[in-house]
């Protein structure tokens, strides 16, 4: 298939290509259809991923597991969730490499079904072992995350790829701030609406309301998916490239998709999503501590509304300030002001807590108005859209640093495994180092900000190595 641009494409050909840093050309009008059927099922994922943190310390908390000492309930959620991302990790990859052999489609249709089993499950689940198995079963069924971004790579082109990178980070968002009230308010139904949910099979499984609403979701997912997405790979759209028919059942090999210009973004992914991590495992931990040891003690019913606030208001700048922060600034200064600005985020925990011990009568407006600072950066539309750029930046970096259209599943899925494993590695190490600095009092509490510090030094020497816009033929303009 030929665009009429007079140069030759192949399965060589980089995935996404600025002509001698030529980006006046007019934006192409992204694909409505196509876009809003990937769309679903993204925010669908977001639904069954989060929609059970406002239940599951309560749900562990009632098994006989922890026999009644919720001090230990931490440790089997953390066990839980840290397994979840472990399945996630070894799984990713192959996911996405098979749709690289077999298409995008079937991949996604196998993902979706088992994520509706897995979420099925854990709400019928109780006991510990069964959670677990339920969770990991998830885990090993997200391999569609990554071929949703493959197949947005393909939708779209260098004058449109930011616009629709940016509605799946809105659209991820609107499925966070449903999932609290999802989880929240339809957990034990027969507390609250006895009339219609009584019985002994709620009783026996009070949680198993709000899995079964994520469930449908997917499953409507699932339908809109089967019925209306596209097959896109081999066939192009944009500047997305041809498929030579004797080429068709030829992905590159792994030694051939590990090149500069991919490790170097996944190494740039590793750091930011261990940034990213940390900062959502402690905001939780620290809030909800006592402010003798360094936090608000603020209540779990002020700490999810922050948070849905939060999700809300960031999908709506990642859609309308997010594209043209990056489409004026290119992804490498909106990527390194990021880490930059984010690294200043580290330092409003203590100064929360310090305004918070001087509060008389409680928090304060000051309080307040930190924690806006902290969540919002509500300094200016710049700031906020910087601060949340990272993800989208480096979607960009990982999609275009793919040698070949064939290859793209397998750099995806690659980025999907480092994610995971940071999304292990992050929570742990941030709660326990937090733990760590109170309890022996290490610099005052506050050797955990210091150590985060430092990591996010390391992390705009990483962000250094990337190019300017985008890769092109494997090397940085």
């Amino acid at each position: 298939m030929s665009h009429g641009r007079g140069d030759h494409n192949d399965e060589e050909t980089p995935l996404l290509r600025v002509q001698n840093g030529d980006t006046s050309h007019k934006p192409t009008q992204l694909p409505t259809i196509q876009i809003s059927v990937l769309v679903v099922p993204w925010i669908a994922e977001s639904i069954v991923a989060h929609s059970i943190s406002p239940y599951i310390n309560q749900l562990v908390r009632e098994l006989p597991i922890v026999g009644g000492d919720g001090r230990r309930v931490g440790y089997y959620t953390g066990i839980i969730i840290s397994l979840h991302f472990v399945a996630e990790a070894v799984t990713s990859f192959h996911w996405n490499r098979l749709s690289d052999h077999i298409g995008r489609k079937p991949v996604f249709l196998m993902c979706l079904t088992g994520t509706i089993i897995s979420i099925v499950l854990f709400g019928l689940s109780r006991s510990f072992l069964a959670l677990v198995l339920s969770r990991c079963l998830h885990g090993a069924m997200k391999g569609h995350i990554g071929v949703v971004k493959s197949v947005m790579a393909e939708l779209t082109d260098e004058t449109n790829i930011v616009r629709g990178f940016s509605l799946l980070l809105m659209t991820w968002a609107i499925g966070y701030s449903l999932s609290p009230f999802i989880g929240g308010v339809l957990s034990k139904p027969q507390d609250r609406w006895p009339g219609v949910f009584s019985g002994p099979f709620w009783d026996e499984y009070p949680y198993f309301l709000p899995c079964l609403v994520s469930a449908a979701i997917s499953c409507l997912s699932f339908i809109i998916v089967a019925i209306f997405l596209e097959e896109v790979l081999g066939e192009g759209s944009g500047d997305a490239l041809d498929v030579r028919p004797e080429d068709a059942q030829k992905p590159l090999p792994l030694r051939s998709v590990l090149t500069r210009p991919v490790l170097i973004s996944l190494a740039n992914y590793a750091m930011i999503s261990l940034l990213e991590m940390t900062s959502v495992a402690l905001i939780p931990l620290i809030w909800s501590t006592s402010i003798q040891f360094g936090g608000l003690d603020l209540s779990p019913v002020s700490i999810g509304l922050w948070m849905s606030v939060y999700g809300c208001m960031d999908g709506i700048f990642q859609f309308s300030v997010s594209p043209h922060i990056l489409g004026h600034f290119g992804p490498r200064y909106a990527f390194i002001t990021s880490v930059a600005v984010s690294a200043a985020s580290h330092i409003m925990f203590p100064l929360e807590n310090l305004v918070r011990r001087h509060a008389a009568g409680g928090t304060n407006a000051t309080t307040w108005m930190l924690i806006l600072l902290h969540l919002f950066k509500p300094c200016g539309p710049l700031w906020w859209a910087l601060t949340n750029d990272l993800p989208g930046a480096m979607y960009i970096y990982i999609v275009s640093a793919a040698p070949s259209k064939r290859s793209l599943g397998a750099v995806n899925g690659l980025a999907q495994t480092v994610s995971s494993v940071q999304r292990t590695v992050g929570p742990l190490a941030a709660d326990s180092l937090f733990a760590f600095s109170v309890t022996n009092n290490v610099l005052g509490g506050k050797f955990v900000y210091v150590v985060l510090l430092a990591l996010s030094c390391i992390g705009l020497c990483t962000a250094t190595r990337l190019p300017r816009d985008r890769w092109r033929h494997g090397i940085s303009q």
